[in-house]
């Protein structure tokens, strides 16, 4: 049976993989998050009119609507 991932690495490759992924991460450009949570409520409040969760999906457009019912006799 195959053993996990990371128990199947030595310390150093694990130290390694984690540097390399800290690296790319140092790179992403950083928002404050008053800029981004306001950027992020406005876009949900626009598009919250065509939300199915909110408004519902129609009865006749409803992929998960039981087709028939169950007979039992």
């Amino acid at each position: 049976m195959p053993g996990n991932m990371a128990q199947d690495l030595t310390e150093k490759e694990l130290l390694k993989m984690e540097l390399d992924q800290l690296k790319k991460e140092v790179k992403n450009e950083r928002q404050m998050v008053s800029k981004t949570g306001k950027e992020l409520k406005e876009y949900i409040e626009s598009m919250a009119a065509e939300d199915p969760l909110l408004k519902g999906v129609p009865e006749d457009k409803n992929p998960f609507k039981e087709k028939g019912g169950c007979i039992i006799s």
